[in-house]
């Protein structure tokens, strides 16, 4: 027998096995694809849980600074703390966008699966969703996510504008110039 010939019959042999019902094992590995879909959104959940406290903490930690009670060791942090919290802001941007492009990957996956399914429903919900009248007002989740970590990078660039010692600038730069 030919080598390639005695090749194709073990393939043939593994993957055509008419012992194994291979539509209950693709069904078996759709519902364990679908869970793994599952545990990247818990997954992207947990991740913005986390930057949202740590800017909420920033965000307290910068309402101490400014406050009258703070130690004077604090005043320090004035050019530390935004400049962290657009930092952290951006890896969240960062990683909304990456969660975004998985997800998407995935979904494709589920779409080209689903082909050898009697049924499709992630495929037929994505279509439905396109197709009706509510088509226009929809936005997917990611496209609104990804503005509360701009929204925070704003606001620390705000921050870090109104911390510097424009009138002192301004005078350094006119009595030099004079």
């Amino acid at each position: 027998m030919d080598p390639a010939e005695e090749g194709n019959q073990l393939v043939a042999s593994l993957f055509r096995d008419p012992l194994v019902d291979a539509d209950s094992i693709f069904l078996e590995q759709y519902k364990l694809y679908l869970g793994m879909l599952d545990n990247i959104s818990e997954r992207r959940q947990h991740a913005n849980n986390f930057f949202l406290t740590a800017n909420t903490g920033l965000c307290a930690f910068i309402g101490y600074i400014f406050s009258k009670n703070a130690s004077p060791e604090f005043h320090n942090l004035f050019w530390f703390v935004p400049a962290a919290g657009v930092l952290l802001s951006y890896f969240w941007y960062r990683l909304i966008c990456s969660y975004r492009d998985l997800n998407t990957s995935k979904f494709e996956i589920v779409h080209l699966m689903e082909e050898r399914l009697p049924v499709a429903p992630f495929k037929t919900e994505w279509l439905h969703v396109q197709n009706t009248k509510r088509s226009k007002r929809y936005v997917p989740f990611t496209h609104l996510e990804v503005w509360v970590p701009w929204s925070f990078i704003v606001m620390y660039g705000v921050l870090f504008l109104y911390m510097i010692p424009w009138v002192s600038l301004w005078t350094f730069i006119t009595t030099r110039h004079a």
